[in-house]
C-alpha cells in the first residue's frame, strides 16, 4: 500500500496508519467517451488511512479538484427522485423552524443542478448556488437558481461577505469528504454565516460504510470519512460548534450536521460521541476486520457471478455511478462479466464506464435486452429503482445486490 501523501487533512498528525488498499484505479466518474477509448486513462492510488488522533479516516492520495470536477462532470443531482423528496422534505423542516422569508438568504455550497436551492426559490426566499462543474451549474441557472461556477474557499465567502451577502442557511450536502482544502473551506463557512446563523451539512458516516461493508462508497473524490469525533475537532478548530446531528438512512447512512458560530450542545451529539467511544470507532482496531470483508465481498460477488456465466445467464449493470465504478474495478468485472450497464442520467448515456470500458444506455435496455440478471450498482437507491423496472422484474430479470453480502432479489 502506498505511502500516504498527506498528513492528517483535519488535524495535521504525520502517523496515519493504513487501512484498505483498493489498488490503482481510474477516477471514478470520469466516464469514457467513444473516441478515448484507445486513449490510456489517468490511474491513481486508492487506499484509505485511518489517523489515532482525531479519528479521521481518509484516502492517502489527492487529485486535483480541476481534474475531478470541473468539465464535464456528469453528477446531475436531479435524476434520484428518491434524492428529490429527500431535499424537499429538508428544505421544509428548514424553512419552518428557522423562519425563512423574503428577508434570509440560503447559500449552497455544491448545489450541483439546483436541485436543493429550487424548493426555497418557489417559496420567494433568496437562494445562491456555488459549484464548478460547469454544466450543473448552468442546468441551475437555466431552472433559475443563481449559481457561481467557483470553488468554494474562505477568499470566496470574505467577497461574498463584503458584498453584504451573508448567510441565514449554509447548504453543504455530500460535499464536505470531497475538499482538499478542508480548513479554508470549514473558515469560509464560518465567515459566510450570520452570527445566529446556520450551516446544515449532510455527510456518509463511517460507522454505517465499515458496519456495512459499503467500500464502494470509496473513490478519490471522497476525500474523508467523517465520524462524529472527527467533525466535532474539525469544526473547533474554526470556531465553529456541532450542536446536533440527525442520523440518516439516505447514501448508505449518513448524518445531517448542524454547526453554528456558537455552543449549544444537543444530547444527539453527546450521545453518538459516547456511542464511538464504546465501540472503539476511533481506533485502528475498528477497521482491522474492514479490510478482509471487503475481499471476502470481492471473491464472493465474483464466484456468483462466475457461476451465473457458466449456465449461459446474461448478466447487465445498473447505475453508472462512482460507486459502480470502485466496484467493477476494484472486483475486475469487465465485459466478460457485464454486457452493459443503464443510468437514467441521460448526460452519461452514450459513454463508458472508467476502467472497464462498458458502454452505458437508458433503462429501457433492460427490457429491450433483457438480461437474465442485473448488478445493482447504485444499491442506496434499490427500492426506487426496482419500483421503476418491475416490468423487467415482471419478464422473470432478477437483481443482485453487492454489499453487505451479495445476493440475489
Amino acid at each position: 500500500m502506498q505511502e500516504p501523501d498527506t498528513v492528517c487533512r483535519v488535524c495535521d498528525f504525520a502517523g496515519l496508519e493504513p487501512v484498505l488498499d483498493l489498488g490503482i484505479t481510474p477516477l471514478a466518474d470520469a466516464l469514457v467517451r467513444p473516441e478515448q477509448l484507445n486513449t490510456p486513462e489517468p490511474t491513481f492510488p486508492l487506499g484509505v488511512f485511518f489517523c489515532p488522533n482525531c479519528g479521521l479516516a481518509q484516502l492517502g492520495e489527492t487529485v486535483s479538484p480541476e481534474l475531478l470536477f470541473c468539465h464535464e462532470y456528469p453528477y446531475y443531482s436531479s435524476f434520484s427522485d428518491a434524492l428529490l423528496q429527500h431535499s424537499q422534505k429538508n428544505a421544509e423542516q428548514l424553512i419552518e423552524s428557522r423562519g425563512l422569508n423574503s428577508c434570509s438568504l440560503v447559500v449552497e455550497l455544491a448545489s450541483n443542478d439546483g436541485y436543493m436551492l429550487r424548493n426555497f426559490a418557489r417559496r420567494g426566499i433568496p437562494v445562491l448556488g456555488i459549484d464548478p462543474a460547469e454544466g450543473p451549474a448552468r442546468a441551475a441557472q437555466a431552472e433559475g437558481v443563481p449559481t457561481l461556477c467557483k470553488f468554494f474557499d474562505k477568499g470566496l465567502a470574505e467577497q461574498l461577505s463584503r458584498d453584504g451577502k451573508k448567510a441565514d442557511v449554509v447548504i453543504a450536502n455530500n460535499v464536505l469528504a470531497h475538499v482538499s482544502g478542508l480548513h479554508g473551506f470549514v473558515e469560509g463557512i464560518r465567515v459566510l454565516l450570520k452570527p445566529e446563523g446556520v450551516a446544515v451539512i449532510e455527510v456518509p458516516y463511517v460507522k454505517d460504510l465499515v458496519d456495512h461493508c459499503e467500500f464502494d462508497t470509496i473513490y478519490h473524490e471522497h476525500l474523508c470519512y467523517f465520524s462524529v469525533t472527527a467533525l466535532d475537532h474539525l469544526f473547533r478548530r474554526h470556531d465553529l460548534f456541532l450542536n446536533r446531528v440527525e442520523h440518516l438512512s439516505i447514501h448508505g447512512g449518513s448524518l445531517r450536521l448542524f454547526i453554528q458560530p456558537f455552543e449549544d450542545t444537543q444530547p444527539s451529539i453527546r450521545t453518538l460521541l459516547s456511542e464511538e467511544s464504546r465501540l472503539g470507532v476511533n481506533t485502528i482496531e475498528y477497521y482491522s476486520a474492514f479490510a478482509k470483508k471487503v475481499q471476502e465481498i470481492r471473491r464472493t460477488l465474483r464466484e456468483l457471478l462466475e457461476g451465473l456465466k457458466s449456465q449461459g445467464k446474461r448478466i447487465a449493470a445498473y447505475g453508472a455511478a462512482a460507486k459502480g465504478s470502485t466496484l467493477i474495478n476494484y472486483a475486475d468485472l469487465g465485459t466478460e462479466f457485464l454486457e452493459f450497464v443503464v443510468d437514467r442520467n441521460t448526460h452519461k448515456q452514450g459513454l463508458y464506464m472508467p476502467g472497464k470500458h462498458l458502454p452505458i444506455f437508458a433503462p429501457e435496455r433492460l427490457v429491450e435486452e433483457k438480461p437474465d440478471y442485473t448488478l445493482l450498482l447504485t444499491w442506496n437507491f434499490s427500492q426506487e429503482i426496482m419500483q421503476q423496472q418491475e416490468a423487467y422484474r415482471q419478464a422473470g430479470g432478477k437483481f443482485i445486490i453487492p454489499v453487505p453480502t451479495p445476493h440475489v432479489v
